[in-house]
């Protein structure tokens, strides 16, 4: 029985049974009878997809590029984590959701759910089609320890989620189970306590014998935030500071001589861009220095991530369900770090913050090509749906992405559009010990915006 301690309004598990109980060795079930196509959905945080990130992930690689097709024009469609979940998972635009910030009161969880959507996304819609449903990570912003049950979300048949304000403290966070009250791990790596989640889940799914849909949702490679007795959440709070993200203390060593990629957009002699970003001073070899140091500790925080890509992978085929499952792997914004002159971050209409990975691999799916379709996020709700022969909602507004299946492909390239919705409100947030300058360490823009 475990024991627990009541701290700063969560429960605390003793350090040595932080983690779930480990998994007993596994067998494939009985051949199930369901023929409804199962679905993992990976959802990293600010991971690239024009920093090389991928390269450095050869379980990404093996079982879903080399598997898979990769839309190499998939676009989130606001820079910015809470608002672009949101429209991922309603298949509604920025300014349809008005969910536009990741904290009330114009974003976050609360916004969420003020704005009727706790009842219209995804989850819901599969529930009713049948389907169980987990998800275990990072929801939105904004879901904290305090209102984590304002309410439940919706439409989970098993939930296990990162909250506020620990989302982002690679060795610290906390998690709530259910209608559990949240619980503390302090001292683990999220990554790993993620992994554990999601495999306990896994094997929910297929004893239960029914299709179902797993999300599973790290925070890497997001800077980390470090949370202390002076941490504040809720609208007033100041914006945290965001230091290079935390390895797990096996990869702490990895990628010593790797350097961002000196593309032309890259530090440029000569000012890009337009408005602020124009203004943006050459960043001096200190920064240079330091954003490859940032550039290296994402790549390593993947790794654990890539680990777990390659476990869901090994148990889907152990239990005989990996030939009736697609697997997604995508994350809900870009990152830049160095292009134009800016420091680590994200939130503007540049490529490198907009475009993302999007690989899919599953029944019927074309193996290791990938294709020049535009799509977005506003997509894949519609995607979902048809994927499980459910119906569209009237008011979604993006629409099902044909070419996931090999006859469709020209059919694809040849009817979607050739344009994307982009959105932004608000402002750039620095993350890193330097601002938009070196001697700026506030981390927004001040004096160069008018």
């Amino acid at each position: 029985m475990l024991s627990l301690t009541a701290t700063l309004g969560i429960f605390t598990v003793a350090a040595a049974l932080a983690r779930d109980q480990p998994q007993a060795p596994l067998s494939a079930p009985s051949k199930s009878p369901q023929s409804q196509p199962n679905i993992v959905f990976f959802l990293t945080d600010d991971q690239d997809a024009h920093l090389d990130s991928l390269a450095y992930q050869p379980a990404v690689h093996r079982h879903l590029i080399n598997e898979g097709l990769s839309f190499r024009r998939h676009f989130c469609t606001v820079a910015l984590c809470c608002p672009s979940r949101v429209n991922l998972w309603t298949g509604k635009a920025a300014h349809n959701t008005n969910v536009t910030d990741v904290r009330p009161p114009y974003g976050g969880y609360p916004k969420f759910v003020s704005q009727g959507l706790n009842s219209q996304y995804l989850p819901v819609w599969l529930q009713e089609a049948g389907y169980r449903t987990y998800y275990t990570g990072k929801l939105f912003n904004a879901h904290t320890v305090e209102n984590y049950d304002a309410p439940f979300p919706a439409g989970w048949t098993g939930s296990d989620f990162l909250l506020d304000p620990f989302t982002y403290d690679y060795l610290n966070s906390s998690w709530q189970r259910n209608t559990d009250p949240p619980v503390s791990y302090e001292g683990d790596y999220t990554t790993d306590i993620l992994s554990d989640k999601a495999k306990a889940f896994l094997k929910d799914a297929v004893e239960a014998r029914d299709p179902f849909f797993l999300a599973i949702a790290p925070v890497a490679p997001h800077g980390n935030v470090k949370v202390d007795n002076n941490t504040q959440i809720g609208p007033g709070a100041p914006f945290p500071v965001m230091t290079p993200p935390i390895p797990a203390e096996r990869h702490k060593d990895l990628f010593k001589n790797v350097q961002i990629p000196r593309t032309e957009h890259f530090n440029p002699d000569k000012a890009s861009g337009v408005s602020w970003i124009r203004q943006l001073p050459k960043q001096s070899s200190a920064q240079v220095e330091y954003n490859d140091e940032f550039y290296r500790s994402r790549l390593r925080a993947l790794q654990a991530v890539d680990e777990l890509v390659d476990d869901i992978f090994g148990l889907l085929e152990q239990y005989g369900i990996l030939d009736n499952t697609f697997v997604l792997y995508s994350s809900d914004n870009g990152y830049h770090i160095g292009q134009h002159r800016l420091p680590p971050g994200k939130s503007c209409g540049y490529e490198e913050d907009v475009n993302v990975p999007l690989i899919v691999r599953g029944p019927s799916v074309p193996k290791g090509i990938s294709t020049d379709q535009v799509t977005s996020h506003t997509d894949l709700a519609p995607t979902i749906l048809e994927l499980i022969g459910a119906q569209p909602k009237n008011d979604f507004d993006g629409t099902a992405i044909f070419s996931l299946r090999v006859d469709e492909i020209s059919l694809s390239n040849s009817g979607r559009s050739e344009h994307v919705n982009l959105e932004y409100w608000g402002f750039a947030l620095a993350e890193g010990k330097y601002g938009f300058t070196e001697e700026d360490t506030s981390g927004k823009l001040a004096s160069l915006v008018t």
